[in-house]
């Protein structure tokens, strides 16, 4: 296969290790219904600074995809098949903004925000976003509600775009016989 037919490693690798953070966030999600009390607080601290960083890593990629373009399908893809594709690819990308977004500003919101400090990645506070800090409590708590249903519903879709993703990549790969997998750095 040409290099030109593979992504960039940057793409490659900014693509594997969001996907893995992603992956771990949800599986934080999950679990802490299932966990102890005293370990609820230190799970839901893990997610928040993953969320964060899979946001900067997002921003990043997005910057890195508008500077180098990605190689082109292969020739045997139909024109429904491309246009998903790209569909899929980009609400991905609309994922990994909104719900970090919607997450931070619901966190921002929280009634109990001003004395439970975020720390990322237990280095530093993370600033809570200062202006819905300071809202009315009663705003304060609709904001919480209304940011709180959109990640939940964001993660819905989520699941519905990840799962058409890696379902068209098995697809590709097995039954066409397409190198999908090496061109996201998956085998030679």
């Amino acid at each position: 296969m040409a290099a030109t037919e593979k992504y960039s490693r940057t793409a490659i690798v900014l693509h594997w290790l969001i996907a893995l953070l992603i992956i771990v966030n949800v599986g934080l999600a999950l679990a802490w219904p299932y966990v102890a009390d005293e370990s609820v607080r230190p799970l839901i601290d893990n997610h928040k600074s993953i969320g964060i960083t899979v946001l900067g890593l997002a921003l990043l990629r997005l910057l890195w995809r508008f500077g180098h373009r990605p190689p082109a399908f292969p020739a045997g893809y139909a024109g429904w098949e491309k246009w998903s594709a790209h569909a899929v690819h980009w609400g991905l990308y609309l994922v990994m903004f909104m719900m970090p977004l919607s997450g931070w500003i619901m966190d921002s919101a929280w009634k109990d925000a001003a004395t439970h400090p975020m720390y990322f990645w237990h280095m530093f506070e993370w600033p809570r976003i200062g202006f819905i800090m300071n809202l009315p409590p009663e705003t304060k708590l609709k904001v919480h509600d209304i940011f709180g249903e959109m990640h939940e519903l964001v993660a819905y879709l989520l699941y519905l775009l990840f799962f058409l993703h890696v379902a068209g990549a098995l697809k590709h790969q097995f039954l066409d016989k397409e190198p999908e997998f090496q061109r996201m750095g998956i085998g030679r």
